[in-house]
């Protein structure tokens, strides 16, 4: 177990004040754990709990994980690390129509590749909800039992009329006064499939005249013919998350359990499940307690899962990774690293007010990740041909010039990679403009510019098609002014612009992705969010890259200097087809 360095100053939160102030206060101490999750018969002899604290990252495996996840995994894996604790990993699946095996190794995946581990002590703590369907169904029989759940038949509509408004109580059930014995036997039944679904469900007995509207008889088990990834056709009936969630909290000894705002309203259930389930004993005491947060409202970007996943069942982006969408899957195809979305989780910090995140925030955190790490490289992606007219005198027979360029302008420890200078180059078309605007320094004629690392060249006109676009560039190099060289700053120039040579360039496709909606809040008051899309999200470009960056693997970042961060991108990319995904614009051209 990974015990907090004491002397590391940590960014403080209300989550943090609380955790600090439960262990000064010994309120942790008398927890047992047997090793596994287990009911209160099971822990009665257990050792005491090793772990200071324990956590959970709690994801339904309906979805591919998002921003909003790594921010969740961040805080409750971090959380466990830094006070002596332990994470685990449970995935929540109570709902077998949307789940699936794929989503789960997505899920594991995600954690993984954030640098987190489930793994404590050469103990796995990966749990599923549905490990504890006998325990769920056991519960809910002492609760019967105890007269505090009955079998509804009312139809939904029924049931939703009957539960009142925010401002009127709650009208009782004619089934909630059924005796025990009769709830009892309908559940038993209700498991055996002898029901259809919606005819019947399990519901809690508190309050229908509750301020609170979750403690109006809330359901607790609902009858469903699917299929579970795990457990087969072995159940028809599944415990409703609100049920099963403090259960396997309680089960599995979280101290801490923590969530979104949005289950604020849903803790007072919590607690008097747990109250109830403690006193008839079936889960042990200490009890867990749950904490509320913010959730994560990232501009320009939607979060819902079932939004996500409509996204991709219609086909407007390729795929639960496509490098558009805000998954965890989709940020690292686009070149997020997950260093910098880790940065990103500590600079937003934890909070119990809901606010709205520039996405210029996300990006930030990107580019102070990437920058001391990236390579440098020259690419060209709208490319325009420059010939320099008078290079055989300045090359001699040779034709072409050895160049070489830091691979990290600060780091020189790295080395340098090599490229060729020669007659024929390939420089961006919006370097060249014949009638140049106001404060233009590149290339029209007569002006001088610096090519990178090469020569100060002098632009003698272009030869143009018959529409009079643009076909090449012509230039004459001026001698004695490579760059590194003696006396090579004596002409003195304000534009420098960056190339790829013809000689040994590789043709590349570069896939310029931009934010997938033109809205900063696109789904918020309940718009439709696919109004807001962005027509413009992917523009695919074809020009060149020097040659060393070719042979970097898929995944590998680089910096292209003056366009931004680019990775290349981890299914298409080969050295003999490269293909390079924008992850974002350097800083200075946002």
């Amino acid at each position: 177990m990974q015990v907090p360095d004491p002397t590391a100053t940590k960014p403080s939160n209300f989550l943090r004040q609380i955790i600090e102030s439960d262990l000064a206060s010994g309120s942790l101490d008398g927890r047992r754990y047997a090793g596994v999750p287990g009911d209160a018969r099971q822990l009665a002899d257990a050792p005491p709990d090793a772990a200071r604290i324990r956590t959970r990252f709690p994801p339904e495996p309906n979805g591919y994980l998002h921003i909003g996840h790594a921010k969740s995994i961040c805080l409750n894996f971090g959380l466990a690390r830094d006070y002596g604790g332990v994470c685990h990993l449970r995935l929540d699946d109570t709902n077998p129509e949307k789940e699936d095996e794929e989503y789960v190794q997505a899920i594991r995946d995600a954690v993984r590749w954030l640098g987190f581990d489930w793994v404590a002590a050469g103990v796995s703590h990966e749990y599923f909800a549905s490990d504890y369907f006998d325990i769920m169904y056991r519960a809910a029989c002492a609760l019967i039992e105890a007269g505090l759940a009955y079998v509804d038949e009312q139809s939904a509509d029924a049931m939703r009329r009957n539960r009142g408004t925010l401002t009127e109580p709650g009208v009782d059930s004619p089934w909630r006064a059924r005796p025990a014995a009769e709830s009892m036997q309908r559940f038993a039944e209700m498991r055996e499939g002898r029901h259809a679904e919606g005819s019947m469900v399990l519901r809690a007995r508190i309050d229908m005249a509750s301020p609170n509207i979750n403690l109006r008889d809330p359901t607790i088990y609902r009858i469903k013919f699917a299929e579970h990834h795990r457990t087969g056709n072995r159940w028809c009936i599944y415990p409703m998350y609100t049920f099963a969630h403090p259960i396997e909290d309680a089960l599995e000894r979280i101290t801490h359990s923590i969530c979104t705002l949005e289950f604020e309203d849903q803790r007072p259930f919590y607690d008097w499940l747990l109250g109830r389930l403690a006193d008839l004993g079936v889960v042990a005491r200490p009890l867990p307690h749950q904490y509320e947060f913010a959730r994560l409202n990232l501009s320009y970007v939607v979060t819902s899962k079932r939004k996500l996943a409509q996204l991709v069942a219609e086909g407007r982006v390729a795929g639960w990774d496509d490098p558009r969408l805000p998954t965890i899957a989709g940020l690292r195809r686009r070149g997020y690293t997950a260093g910098s979305l880790r940065l990103f989780a500590e600079r937003i910090g934890v909070s119990k007010s809901d606010a709205w995140i520039d996405y210029a925030t996300l990006e930030g955190a990107l580019r102070d990740d990437l920058d001391p790490r990236a390579a440098r490289a020259m690419a060209v992606l709208d490319p325009l041909k420059l010939v320099l007219v008078n290079w055989d005198e300045v090359a001699g027979a040779s034709g072409l010039e050895d160049c070489s360029a830091p691979v990290h302008p600060h780091q020189p420890e790295r080395g340098r990679r090599q490229f060729k200078l020669g007659r024929e180059l390939w420089i961006e078309r919006s370097d060249y403009a014949e009638q140049p605007p106001k404060g233009f320094f590149r290339l029209f004629p007569g002006n001088r510019v610096r090519l990178k690392y090469g020569y100060v060249v002098e632009c003698v006109g272009a030869r143009h098609d018959a529409d009079g676009t643009p076909l090449e560039v012509h230039a004459r190099v001026l001698p004695d002014t490579r760059s590194g060289t003696p006396g090579a700053d004596a002409v003195k120039v304000k534009g420098v612009i960056t190339w790829v040579g013809a000689a040994d360039a590789v043709a590349a496709e570069f896939r310029l992705y931009d934010r997938l909606f033109v809205d900063a809040q696109p789904d918020a008051g309940g718009r439709d969010f696919l109004a807001s899309l962005n027509p413009h999200s992917l523009r695919v470009a074809r020009g060149w890259i020097e040659p060393d960056a070719t042979r970097a693997e898929p995944g590998t970042s680089f910096q292209f200097e003056r366009h931004g961060y680019f990775v290349a991108d981890a299914s298409d990319h080969t050295a003999a087809a490269p293909v390079f995904n924008r992850t974002t614009a350097l800083r200075s051209a946002v």
